[in-house]
């Protein structure tokens, strides 16, 4: 039998965070396209960015529709061949739209193979040289963030410094919360390098 969960953040009702999601206003509209294989994850950071941010959207599946109204301008958030630093559209005057895939690797890859649209977008990239406060998994690369994490690293680049990083609090009570679960010596065993 499942414990009850809150209908907001999905995290069980004895582990519910939404008192520490923040209601922030961005420029930037911010389109999550989260793979269906995470919906359900106890760790879905993706959830509280969204929940965190008046401007933006969470859309769940594999195959996606564009919605864009053309009045803005899209930008894909993941690295690669082509990708220019994001810190390139901090001058751009008009509202943008920034597209973030989820989930592993390779189902965000899986993500843009399976939407053409989604892939042929201008893509954008992080700075080199950001750690994830994730401990609890480790980085299939350097510079690999969870998405919470480059999502508020992104806006905070395009429209201030530490103006987003209030929505991390609920990250960081998530990973806390989980550590506390698992106990001290099971954490440190399985995530922390010797």
């Amino acid at each position: 039998m499942s414990r009850p969960r809150c209908s907001r953040c999905q995290r069980p009702l004895s582990l519910c965070l939404c008192a520490l999601i923040p209601t922030l206003d961005s420029r930037t509209r911010v389109l999550v396209l989260q793979h269906s294989n995470e919906a359900s994850h106890a760790l879905n950071t993706a959830r509280l960015a969204v929940l965190g941010l008046r401007n933006a959207q969470l859309e769940v599946g594999e195959c996606f529709e564009d919605d864009s109204d053309g009045n803005e301008r899209s930008y894909l958030l993941f690295p690669g061949e082509g990708a220019v630093p994001i810190s390139t559209l901090a001058a751009i005057g008009r509202p943008i739209r920034l597209i973030v895939p989820d989930g592993t690797w390779r189902k965000a890859r899986k993500i843009l193979h399976i939407n053409p649209w989604v892939a042929a977008l201008p893509r954008v990239a992080l700075p080199d040289g950001l750690t994830s406060r994730y401990r609890l998994r480790k980085a299939p690369m350097p510079g690999a963030l969870s998405t919470i994490e480059a999502i508020v690293a992104a806006l905070n680049i395009l429209e201030g410094p530490s103006r987003f990083d209030e929505l991390l609090r609920p990250f960081d009570a998530l990973i806390e919360g989980q550590i506390g679960a698992m106990g001290q010596e099971v954490y440190r065993r399985n995530h922390v390098d010797v």
